[in-house]
């Protein structure tokens, strides 16, 4: 039997509707936006799924009678009817009361086929990730709003948790999608497995008239082999055996089905901002670790070290996007090496500008050297720089030097 688990966008999402026309919750499909979406709607309102031919045949035949229902109108799976953006433009231009429609979609709707109007100006855009680890536990996890406070990072050195190498190996491979992470190992594989054939069976066909599916399939598994390395798209496309202008295509569906992203270069110079190659960065770990055939028990043997800390790299990211969304804290998420070759994993940068390093290790100790790249970007920005921590699998928070911190991964959800 399926558990409903709160979500903590959801406070974010009701405000939402209190001064805008409508809201659009977007998302990988099953990572919950209809549930969340219904949770929206007060009774009396209108519920229409896109998902079902014939309400969708309606809808293109109608979109008129579509928007005209009762409100507040929940529109599920709205990229499924592009035709229908045009008829809630129109409507929110006649009418601007707050809270009149609630939109869902599982492709980014700035790049719909046939789209006729992205809305913009008119609704207010949520991005609604898979269950964060915070979620998953019923506690409120926002690790940077930590890391910020003086207070807290004084007290690191006394934090402490009972999650061990094999906990993260678990987590790993359960992901972070509600329905597959209640389902015992063998079943959740095939969860993942269909889940990916339909995805990009018929999704990717939502955004461009012109797929082919196992070309499609064959870069994601790269992507996935390849978790938090950064992206070099001609050498994608050469061992995947594509052209190098079909590698770009297929990169830019895969990130509009919010199944990847690449984590983008960062640098002192604010003049210079995004240059160099992104990370790879499956959202879902479950799904990575699924279609690099990494298994459970692959992870939690110690002669896994590299693929272990890659994968555990991704989850950190993944873990901050997600926190993103309700977080005290408005940051971007990058990633940086200079030509010295020195990097750090992640680097968190505030509204204000200031920042936080982090670097993911798989050792269950700290190291000198595993500050180094943290050292020089502290040296680099003085007083911008509000500390810098190694995020790891020990279980116990520890102090290296002003300024630097270690501190277990179960961090971002326990701290």
């Amino acid at each position: 039997m399926e558990t409903f688990i709160p979500r903590h966008l959801e406070p974010t999402a009701r405000e939402a509707l209190t001064y805008s026309p409508g809201l659009i919750i977007e998302g990988a499909r099953q990572v919950g936006k209809s549930t969340l979406a219904s949770h929206l709607v007060p009774d009396g309102g209108t519920r229409i799924t896109l998902d079902d031919l014939a309400v969708r045949d309606a809808a293109r035949a109608d979109p008129e009678g579509i928007v005209s229902r009762p409100g507040p109108i929940l529109i599920d799976e709205i990229q499924h009817a592009p035709e229908l953006t045009f008829a809630i433009k129109a409507s929110i231009d006649r009418d601007r009361r707050p809270g009149r429609f609630i939109l869902t979609g599982s492709a980014s709707l700035l790049r719909v086929r046939g789209l006729t109007d992205s809305l913009a100006g008119r609704v207010r855009r949520l991005m609604l990730f898979g269950l964060s680890q915070g979620e998953y536990g019923r506690r409120r996890d926002d690790l940077v709003t930590r890391l910020l406070d003086g207070g807290v990072r004084a007290q690191i050195p006394a934090f402490s948790t009972m999650v061990d190498r094999a906990d993260y190996a678990q987590r790993l491979v359960m992901g972070s999608y509600p329905e597959p992470s209640q389902l015992p190992p063998r079943p959740r594989r095939g969860w993942y497995d269909d889940y990916v054939l339909a995805v990009i069976g018929r999704d990717l066909s939502t955004l461009r008239r012109q797929v082919q599916p196992d070309r499609a399939l064959a870069l994601l598994r790269y992507l996935a082999a390849r978790q938090s390395e950064e992206l070099v798209k001609s050498r994608a496309a050469t061992d995947v055996g594509i052209a190098a202008s079909t590698a770009d295509h297929y990169l830019d569906l895969l990130r509009d089905v919010h199944l990847f992203q690449a984590i983008p270069p960062w640098t002192p110079n604010l003049a210079k901002r995004e240059i160099g190659r992104g990370k790879i960065l499956i959202h879902d770990t479950g799904l990575a670790m699924r279609l690099a055939g990494v298994t459970e028990e692959q992870l939690a043997q110690v002669t896994s070290y590299e693929l272990f800390g890659h994968a555990l790299e991704g989850f950190v990211a993944g873990e901050l996007l997600r926190q993103l969304g309700w977080s005290e804290t408005e940051f971007r998420l990058f990633h940086y090496r200079d030509r010295a070759g020195a990097e750090v994993d992640l680097v968190i940068e505030t509204s204000d500008g200031r920042v936080v390093g982090i670097d993911v290790k798989a050792s269950t100790s700290y190291q000198a050297r595993q500050f180094d790249g943290l050292k020089k970007l502290q040296a680099q920005l003085g007083d911008r720089f509000v500390g810098g921590f190694v995020l790891g699998t020990s279980n116990q928070g520890y102090r290296y030097a002003p300024g630097l911190w270690g501190l277990p991964i179960a961090a971002l959800w326990e701290l």
